[in-house]
């Protein structure tokens, strides 16, 4: 979206919103990464307690953290087809957005069959899992038409 923003409404948008919007990215980015790497963290957080026999200080989660950090940014920069594969990879990861919470609601929950509740659980479930399968299908499409482009340490 910020290369569509730069290339189509450069010339119209003042530059202090095209750095906002980039501001607004970056912190985006790295609040998301903070999210989604939780569980990662804390279990080498209690790899360490359990191997130690002691707490995880501040300092050690910090350097814990960062250096997951630059593994993760070494590996998206080192696969060389990360970009290609990117809307496939997303789809198949889809799912468990989307799918998985409406079904296990109605694992957990058990309301009545065909309920109101049951019932969006159930039209939600199987929209999620239609919309997973329209970008598999996308994403396979594009990878065939375009091809696989191998960039090594170029994102």
């Amino acid at each position: 979206m910020l290369t569509a923003l730069f290339v189509y409404h450069s010339q119209d948008v003042a530059k202090s919103v095209q750095a906002l919007a980039s501001i607004l990215v970056i912190i985006n980015a790295l609040s998301s990464f903070q999210i989604y790497g939780m569980p990662t963290f804390d279990e080498l957080e209690s790899i360490y307690v359990t191997r130690f026999k002691k707490p995880c200080a501040w300092w050690l989660r910090v350097i814990i953290r960062t250096v997951f950090g630059f593994i993760c940014f070494f590996i998206a920069v080192a696969i060389p087809f990360l970009a290609s594969m990117a809307g496939l990879i997303g789809g198949i990861a889809l799912p468990v957005t989307l799918v998985y919470p409406c079904f296990m609601w109605l694992k957990v929950k058990k309301p009545k069959v065909y309920s109101p509740q049951w019932c969006l659980n159930w039209a939600l479930g199987v929209l999620g899992m239609g919309l997973s399968g329209l970008l598999i299908a996308a994403g396979v499409y594009v990878i065939i038409d375009n091809g696989i482009k191998f960039n090594f340490f170029e994102p």
